[in-house]
């Protein structure tokens, strides 16, 4: 007997906002499937029903999962906060029953439960701001490709749409919401009105009202969403307030309005309307014909038996010109009215466009000191255009504007500094061997890094070395970690370093052979390129095939945190 789906958002979090529907979806359900933090959002909603948690990105396996539970005959509740319709899991789970050629006829029976959207009750926060034309825009490129989202950005910003950024920033996505203030102030004034809320209608919920030009000096991060005002949105007592227009044809203030209910639609008091737009463009249009001579004649019309008047010269109507058409127009006659030299600037102007190059510099694997001749370099490159962030991984993050990478590193190259990728690649996370002075390993570390240091992976990948059995550098936490002990080298895979569940990477072989070291590392960084999925961190990768190399994966030892005892 097929089951059912529920795909169910249930708002901000607080259970104030969580709909009579959504509630009494939770808990007929006999399973309940949602990432950690939303699971524990809602607990006090659950009783003896089978919960199945997962991590940040587990998307897929969520809803794969929950469709095969249904298609047991259960009852399944798919959780998002939200509304699971908006970047939520309505969309996925849809996708995955497509993929298997679900019908709505005998398959599993799905509802979607809505729920407050995060600019809803946001914009509730703030006053109210979306009270004219919106969008919502998620500045998450690990799905959408940048280039798509800065369309969007550039479209919104056009328009004049209050947008709502979902997604605006995370620990490795710091380019994005900056990228988007560039794009927005060529459209609005710095002074345009922003709202910044963190945890909406949860405990650490955070309320910031500031400016397009003042946003980024505030923290921002994946739990907040950002709506930004448009050209008529207004700050009233800390509130954030966007006008419809009735002030068009309403006297706010006055008890008795100038137009009756009647007069309100017709034509003159809407003088901004399309067919009053159309009507006032074909007098003009009618007229300047007229001026020039373009009709026929009355004299003619009369002998042809023509009672309208026709144009002699074809043209298209402004109604159906499209914005491309007057800009090239309005471009042309740029060029003959004030010569070519002109026309030829503005076309370099609106061409030339210069890319972010962004990249890590380090004075090497395992030096760790750079000299002032490389400082003063790398200031110099980056100058007023670009930005140096320090890394934990003794790396300097460098952005910089500019139409000529090569140069950028030829120059940083010729100064004895290491030019590195960022983003899903394998990196060599080294110690500093105490100063060098244990630099035995040196040699292997440098090797490892020639031959798999750049290479794309399916999410970034950091191999830890140790030049001894201290390990002070932390390479066991590492995805791979390497020591290097009694002349031999010990290897770690699997670890993670963030998270409720961080752990070690689990030791696999002690006293490797230093001439197979490189090659073994090399095979299990490349089977990971292959076999990996996209996005899928190592220590899962390594937990999902078992085995590699011959090395066995085993679960790492879970703890249970007692409940403290109060009183004596």
């Amino acid at each position: 007997m097929a089951g059912k789906l529920l795909i169910i958002g249930f708002g901000p979090g607080s259970y104030e906002h969580i709909t009579k529907r959504a509630r009494e979806a939770i808990q007929e359900s006999e399973v309940i499937i949602g990432y950690n933090t939303y699971v524990d959002l809602i607990a006090g909603l659950l009783s003896d029903q089978q919960i199945v948690r997962t991590g940040m990105t587990e998307e897929v396996s969520r809803a794969q999962e929950a469709v095969r539970q249904a298609k047991l005959g259960k009852k399944v509740a798919v959780i998002s906060s939200g509304d699971a319709g908006v970047y939520g899991m309505a969309g996925l789970v849809y996708e995955v029953l497509m993929e298997q050629g679900w019908k709505r006829e005998g398959g599993v029976e799905v509802e979607v439960v809505p729920g407050i959207s995060s600019v809803h009750s946001t914009g509730s926060l703030l006053g109210a701001p979306i009270m004219h034309d919106s969008c919502t825009i998620s500045l998450s490129d690990h799905l959408t490709p940048w280039e798509l989202i800065a369309k969007r950005v550039e479209a919104a910003g056009m328009a004049d749409f209050v947008i709502a950024l979902y997604n605006p920033r995370s620990g490795r996505r710091t380019r994005q919401i900056v990228e988007t203030q560039k794009i927005l102030l060529k459209y609005r004034s710095p002074l345009t009105p922003v709202g910044i809320v963190k945890s909406a209608y949860r405990d650490r919920q955070h309320i910031v009202v500031t400016t397009l030009e003042d946003m980024l000096n505030h923290d921002i991060g994946m739990l907040t969403t950002i709506i930004i005002g448009n050209s008529a949105t207004k700050l009233y007592e800390g509130l954030m307030i966007t006008p419809r227009g009735y002030q068009r044809k309403y006297t706010l203030g006055a008890e008795t309005q100038p137009l009756k209910p009647h007069q309100r639609l017709k034509s003159e008091a809407e003088p901004w309307a399309l067919e009053q737009l159309e009507e006032e463009q074909f007098t003009e249009s009618h007229d300047a014909y007229d001026e020039e001579n373009e009709f026929i004649d009355e004299e003619d019309e009369e002998a042809a038996g023509i009672e309208e008047p026709v144009l002699l010269k074809s043209s298209p109507s402004p109604s159906t010109r499209n914005s491309l058409e007057l800009a090239m127009e309005a471009l042309q006659l740029v060029s003959q009215g004030t010569g070519s030299n002109t026309a030829v600037e503005f076309n370099t102007h609106l061409t030339a466009t210069q890319s972010i190059f962004e990249f890590a510099v380090s004075p090497g694997i395992a030096n760790k000191k750079l000299s002032a001749v490389q400082l003063i370099a790398i200031g110099e490159i980056v100058g007023e255009r670009g930005d140096i962030e320090y890394s934990p991984h003794h790396q300097l993050i460098v952005r910089v504007q500019t139409d000529n990478p090569q140069q950028i590193t030829t120059e940083l190259s010729a100064l004895g500094l290491l030019l590195s990728p960022i983003g899903d690649v394998a990196q060599i996370k080294a110690c500093d061997f105490c100063n060098l002075e244990k630099g035995d390993s040196i040699p292997y570390a440098e090797a490892i890094h020639n031959r798999i240091g750049h290479l794309e992976v399916p999410k970034e990948l950091k191999i830890g070395f140790n030049g001894c059995g201290m390990a002070c550098y932390g390479a066991v936490q590492q995805d791979i970690g390497i020591v290097y002990r009694k002349e031999k080298f010990d290897l770690f895979l699997g670890g993670k370093t963030v998270g409720r569940n961080a752990h070690a990477a689990q030791p696999v072989a002690e006293g490797i052979d230093p001439e197979e070291l490189v090659e073994l590392v090399t095979r299990i960084v490349e089977r990971y390129q292959k076999e990996g999925h996209p996005n899928e961190r190592f220590h899962k990768f390594f937990k999902r095939v078992k085995e590699i190399e011959g090395y066995r994966h085993q679960e790492a030892v879970g703890f249970v945190i007692e409940n403290a005892l109060c009183g004596d």
